[in-house]
């Protein structure tokens, strides 16, 4: 086979383990997985009503333009409907931009310990990437500025940032955002946005009409929590909607997936509930990790980045045996650090015990 070269230095993408895979290979019954960021609580009531009552016609295409949920994403931010596109999930939308603009020759950049699927995705396209190393879990912007020349296409920035929790803050992104080429896209990907709780977090839908190289990315798949139906949408000014548009597959976005985020995005209740809880269950990890005197970033998503000291692999596997997974640092670029989905009270109740008694048992080795 005459494969391209590239693509022995890729692996494909290593998502949390699943959880009949656990049961099985440990004999458990149980299992707890706070490992890919998904919403404890499921989804709205809304969105189940729906799923349950609805004649879903599955020999049909489903509508190609999305014009129903166009309609109410639309309508959500005040946005033109042209201003949207949408995509089966975010990362889709991340392969439609890379596919669009990266290619050999052609430079991308992009901070270092941040979403894998930006230079995966460049990689395939035999493009240069630049990783700008970040500063203290957030993103090193005059650094990043520093990398971009007139070969750039893309700058990714991820707030908050995945795997960190940091976020970029409103005034030094204007700032940034001022220095950048008129001719190079910026990404804002905001895949955790409405997990946001502070207040100098930056107001999204202004950047649109002031920067005409910017996108803004969202997804239905973490807060509100139908991320097996995978739907993703970004906000542009309409002249890039225009130039990604070719590079959609057709019926990218499935009747069910469409519906379902449809009455998602209604139900803003349900949202300001999770984000409630969320902010509580980052408060036991903090007061954790400060117990045990445990480096980690204050997070502004759903997800805890906690340097134990210990390999990640390590931790990993103790806590996977004991029917607890979570996601090791190391295929993240924090060797010594776990990165944990906030879950419920007893979830996080569960994880914090086992990773203490973890602790405990590496602290009482080395007392021998």
């Amino acid at each position: 086979m005459k494969w391209k070269k590239h693509l022995y230095t890729l692996k494909p993408y290593q998502p949390g383990k699943p959880i009949e895979d656990v049961k099985r290979e440990f004999g458990l019954t149980e299992i707890v997985k706070l490992a890919s960021n998904e919403n404890p609580y499921g989804y709205s009531p809304k969105v189940k009503k729906v799923l349950k009552e609805t004649d879903w016609q599955l020999a049909l295409y489903p509508d190609g333009g999305a014009v129903n949920l166009r309609e109410a994403v639309s309508s959500f931010w005040g946005v033109n409907a042209n201003q949207l596109i949408f995509g089966n999930g975010s990362d889709n939308l991340i392969q439609m931009i890379t596919k669009a603009l990266l290619a050999p020759g052609v430079n991308t950049v992009m901070a270092t310990g941040t979403f894998s699927q930006y230079s995966h995705n460049a990689i395939l396209e035999q493009a240069e990437i630049r990783e700008v190393p970040h500063v203290n879990g957030r993103h090193d912007l005059e650094g990043m500025l520093a990398q971009i020349d007139e070969n750039t296409a893309i700058v990714w920035l991820c707030s908050p940032n995945n795997p960190t929790g940091e976020y970029i803050r409103q005034e030094e992104l204007i700032q940034f955002l001022d220095k950048v080429p008129d001719d190079v896209l910026v990404v804002f990907d905001a895949a955790y946005y409405e997990y946001v709780a502070a207040d100098d977090y930056p107001a999204l839908i202004p950047l649109i009409s002031r920067y005409k190289n910017v996108i803004i990315l969202h997804t239905f798949s973490k807060i509100y929590g139908i991320a097996s139906l995978r739907v993703g949408y970004g906000i542009a000014d309409e002249t890039i909607i225009r130039m990604l548009e070719p590079t959609r597959e057709p019926f990218n976005v499935n009747s069910v997936a469409q519906r379902a985020a449809i009455e998602a995005i209604s139900d803003q209740s349900f949202i300001e509930e999770c984000k409630q809880r969320n902010r509580e269950g980052l408060q036991a990890f903090y007061q954790f990790c400060e117990k045990h005197q445990l480096s980690y970033y204050p997070s502004q998503g759903n997800f805890i980045l906690m340097d134990t000291g210990y390999k990640g692999n390590e931790v990993f596997h103790y806590l996977l045996e004991r029917g607890v997974i979570v996601r090791s640092g190391e295929a993240l670029g924090f060797p010594t650090s776990i990165r944990v989905t906030v879950g419920s009270d007893e979830e996080n109740a569960l994880v914090l015990k086992e990773l203490e008694g973890f602790l405990q048992a590496r602290i009482g080795e080395t007392a021998k």
